[in-house]
């Protein structure tokens, strides 16, 4: 890969993306990948303390805006899960065809994708013009219980999904 990119590769079959800057789900997705043997990809611009096991690798990128995003957007495809709470990131990866969840447990899906998009926009517009928005509520056990069953969810989708090796 280029771009200023690592050069790694990633594995084939189903793997994760993490979007790690702020992920609050990081501990749930290791778990979640572990049960399954799944290798996930912790991405961010900055050091950050992993465990240490093989199936977790960390994918260091150049500082810059988006630059994890992009790198993350250049490697979803089909079978991949993407754990975010960036719509613009989300959106990418759902068109590149990956299952791409939030830290709360929603979903994006196609259908989705555009109303998520446009409330951010919206949102976004509010804010510049000075307009006081209260921000999303806080991160919840429930929020943290929601998705571990949606990232279940998708993995499960994911394999029934997938032709047999």
């Amino acid at each position: 890969m280029s771009a200023g990119f690592p050069e790694i590769v990633v594995a084939e079959g189903i793997v994760v993306f993490v979007d790690a800057d702020a992920c609050p789900v990081k501990n749930e997705v290791y778990k979640v990948a572990a049960r399954y043997g799944l290798v996930t990809y912790v991405v961010a611009n900055a050091w950050m303390q992993l465990p240490q096991d093989p199936a977790i690798v960390r994918v260091m990128v150049p500082a810059g805006p988006d630059v994890a995003d992009d790198w993350i957007a250049a490697n979803a495809r089909p079978g991949t899960v993407v754990v975010t709470a960036d719509v613009p990131l989300a959106d990418r990866c759902v068109k590149a065809g990956a299952s791409v969840l939030a830290p709360n447990g929603r979903a994006f899906t196609e259908d989705a994708i555009g109303m998520a998009l446009a409330t951010r926009n919206l949102m976004t517009d509010l804010r510049s013009a000075g307009a006081q928005t209260s921000g999303p509520p806080p991160f919840s056990p429930r929020d943290r219980s929601a998705f571990l069953s949606a990232l279940d969810v998708a993995v499960q989708r994911i394999r029934r999904a997938s032709p047999p090796r």
